[in-house]
């Protein structure tokens, strides 16, 4: 009799794992697939209204629309890319500001796709563009400045574009990759207007410490982190890079700098977005008056 019910118990429990293993495993897989396929597809367009001190009234209602962390590669497809600059260009943007890496260091550089899709981006006044790190890899920073050129994509290699309306003025400074590039802070500061608003474009956006130490600007645009790319409920990214640590996610708060990092369209390493979905952002500039 005993034994009759240790084996009807035993029966009941194998029963109970074999049930909890293929719900796991469903569970799992429809995780997989969901980042997989579905997250990475899913764009998230965020408009944010942002007042800046030293904004002069002449670009109230000014917009800036970023993007970062392209990552050229099999997993950026041209029906994904072009998706995403259809996307850009419906909000009618002053200025696009790419935060760097536009390859992926990974994968061959596919110059004629960047070169076709970027071309048709289309603001007001101008596509600014930085460096990151993949950018440098390998010395692929030759053909990407190259392909940048032909895509009509200004990239401010430590140098400043100033905007100015009669007389007012909206500059933005790019630093190249604080890592594995050469930058020149210094050179930038030499090259800022002593009056108007100051933008900042790098793609590290922990270097906002550094930044913020300055006094001189009062937004800095910033990559890499991916927002983590893959996040755990409850617990967070899985991963953060060097210089994406601190501040991984949208908008950061720095003494009199306000820094943002954009989650980024693209993928490295594992190809896979996990509550952490791809990000055009759309920044509305206000003066205080």
């Amino acid at each position: 009799m005993l034994n009759k019910h240790l084996y009807m118990l035993s029966t009941k429990i194998l029963e109970w794992f074999r049930r909890v293993t293929l719900v796991s495993i469903a569970f799992f897989l429809a995780c997989f697939l969901y980042g997989w396929i579905i997250e990475p597809n899913w764009i998230e367009v965020v408009p944010i209204q942002l007042t800046l001190p030293h904004l002069s009234s002449a670009f109230d209602g000014f917009k800036i629309v970023q993007i970062s962390d392209i990552h050229v590669s099999r997993y950026m497809t041209q029906k994904r890319l072009d998706k995403i600059v259809t996307l850009i260009n419906e909000q009618e943007p002053d200025i696009v500001a790419i935060t760097g890496d536009f390859d992926s260091k990974l994968a061959p550089f596919n110059a004629h796709l960047l070169i076709e899709e970027l071309t048709k981006i289309n603001p007001q006044e101008i596509t600014l563009a930085v460096l990151g790190n993949h950018d440098h890899f390998r010395h692929k920073e030759v053909r990407v400045r190259s392909a940048l050129i032909k895509s009509n994509v200004l990239e401010l290699n430590n140098s400043v574009y100033t905007i100015d309306i009669n007389g007012e003025k909206l500059s933005f400074a790019g630093i190249d990759d604080p890592y594995v590039g050469t930058p020149d802070l210094k050179l930038v500061l030499q090259q800022l207007p002593t009056d108007g608003a100051n933008i900042a474009l790098v793609h590290e956006p922990d270097f906002a410490d550094r930044l913020a130490q300055t006094d001189r600007f009062d937004l800095q645009l910033s990559g890499h982190s991916h927002g983590g790319q893959i996040n755990i409920p409850g617990l967070g990214p899985v991963v953060l890079p060097i210089g994406g640590q601190k501040y991984s996610l949208g908008l950061n708060p720095i003494k009199n700098l306000l820094e943002y990092t954009n989650r980024g369209i693209g993928m490295t390493s594992i190809p896979i977005r996990f509550n952490s979905r791809p990000e055009v952002t759309i920044f509305i500039l206000n003066s205080i008056n």
